[in-house]
């Protein structure tokens, strides 16, 4: 079996997009150039006596950048569609295009029920009117896809990430198997790396672990800063001296160095990330225990039933995360009990956990002082005075009137946040601290494949542009949010 090139028959095609993104790197760089030169003739004047569009070198540097543009990603969708069409016959970008269709359904059904139902989304249906946006939310919900569908229902890999097979290390990206048996897959699509063990398939199960953590890591974040940040902002005084001052001692450490304080092996046996995940993992049930609280403080009928549902449904959720194979914290000298097996419909992990706990940690304190600072502006505003008036209470207040009023920042927030989370989880790997050392991470394999980096990037690069391209969309699907989040 021959090896794999990268476009295969549709190689040809290759004559003309060479040049094209050769081309537009170029016009990148002289409207780079241009930027510096001044251009009185830059901006026309029109009839009503307004800039008008741009005209002269400037209009025509940015008319050739957007020709180009649309040119590489027209010639790059028909590398995509010929690829799922035809497959290996296409070459590796074939295969791995062929092999993602259940990514390329998913997002063609999400972006259709957005566009249709976009006017009753609210902020989020908006975002589909921003193209930097759309092309933000494409990028990270093409890794939310591929990490669900390719880890955890294995749809997509196209061999087992932790298998080693015979002949295929260091091998390069489309290398056939010298022996694949009947049903299996006949080629590293992305080529083996020092244990051969097929990159491809560990990039997938790699998506799967950002996916697991970090969303989730800074939601918890959020959690603590939100129910945290209120108060000091809305009461200040001495509980926002306290608070702030604790925020400000955690955020004068180093991050990485907190990182390894936590996850370094003799901290983990003390138990102490375990006790963080008890303290920190309760703030969602303070939060959802105050929010149904104050929104339904005067139907209590109503409200009692509601919080005994939500929070035992919480507390069941909560204990399922801190415990881990039936015990909450489990050191050399004490063993505290936690849920039964039956019970805990999901198991962490003690690394998981570790990383985990550690991520709220860190990102707390600066949730807790920007939401602070939002709380110390919007509670001088004429609706939550007018709120006052009618005899709301300060809870009710800080839930339902400061904090829908200060979604926008929070929202843009949140995506920067979740890619800072990206970022530190592939810093843990690239370590070796914290998860499994043959844990399928983007850090981990970045730090794997960088020691034959000279002879053989392909373990290494591979894992270090999935890293860039998600951090990249959640930037600009930051920015998308953070235009709509103005004019609303």
């Amino acid at each position: 079996m021959e090896p794999l090139t990268w476009t295969g028959s549709l190689s040809g095609l290759n004559i003309i997009f060479y040049p094209l993104v050769g081309l537009l790197a170029l016009a990148i760089v002289v409207q780079i150039l241009a930027s510096f030169v001044p251009d009185s003739s830059a901006r026309a004047i029109s009839a009503d006596g307004t800039l008008a569009g741009s005209t002269g070198l400037t209009g025509f540097i940015n008319q050739i950048i957007s020709w180009l543009f649309y040119a590489v990603v027209g010639l790059i969708l028909i590398y995509l569609i010929g690829g799922i069409f035809m497959g290996p016959a296409a070459g590796i970008f074939g295969a791995m295009a062929q092999q993602m269709i259940p990514v390329w359904i998913a997002l063609i059904v999400t972006f259709a029920l957005s566009v249709t139902y976009k006017r009753k989304l609210g902020l989020y249906g908006k975002l589909f009117d921003s193209t930097v946006g759309m092309i933000g939310f494409a990028i990270v919900m093409f890794w939310v896809f591929t990490g669900i569908l390719g880890g955890g229902f294995d749809l997509l890999v196209t061999h087992d990430s932790l298998s080693q097979v015979s002949g295929m290390k260091n091998k390069l990206p489309g290398t056939p198997l010298a022996r694949a048996y009947e049903g299996e897959y006949p080629w590293f699509l992305l080529g083996g790396d020092n244990l051969a063990r097929d990159v491809f398939s560990r990039l997938i199960k790699g998506s799967w672990v950002v996916v697991k953590i970090a969303p989730f890591a800074t939601l918890f974040a959020f959690m603590v800063g939100i129910t945290l940040g209120l108060p000091a902002g809305y009461y200040g005084g001495k509980l926002d001296t306290f608070l702030s001052f604790m925020a400000n001692l955690i955020l004068a450490f180093p991050v990485i160095l907190l990182f390894y304080l936590l996850v370094t092996p003799e901290i983990v046996l003390t138990g102490i990330p375990n006790y963080m995940a008890l303290f920190l993992f309760v703030f969602p049930l303070i939060f959802l225990a105050i929010l149904l609280n104050s929104r339904f403080y005067t139907q209590p009928t109503f409200r009692t039933p509601l919080l005994i549902v939500v929070l035992g449904l919480g507390a069941w959720l909560y204990l399922a995360l801190v415990s881990s194979d039936g015990t909450i914290v489990e050191t050399p000298t004490y063993v505290i009990p936690g849920l039964p097996a039956f019970l805990d419909p999901f198991d962490l992990g003690p690394g998981i956990l570790v990383v985990f706990v550690s991520v709220v940690f860190v990102n707390a304190p600066t949730v807790f002082r920007i939401v602070r600072g939002l709380a110390l502006d919007i509670k001088t505003r004429d609706y939550v005075a007018a709120a006052q008036t009618r005899g709301e209470g300060p809870w009710y207040i800080m839930l339902w009137e400061i904090l829908p009023n200060a979604r926008g920042p929070l929202i843009v927030d949140f995506c920067l946040r979740i890619g800072y989370t990206t970022i530190l989880l592939g810093t843990l790997g690239f370590f070796g601290l914290g998860l499994e050392s043959e844990s399928p991470d983007w850090g981990s394999t970045i730090n794997a494949g960088r020691r034959l980096l000279s002879l053989y990037p392909h373990a290494a690069i591979a894992p270090a542009l999935a890293l860039l391209t998600l951090v990249l969309g959640l930037n600009l699907l930051a920015d998308g949010l953070r235009e709509e989040s103005l004019r609303d």
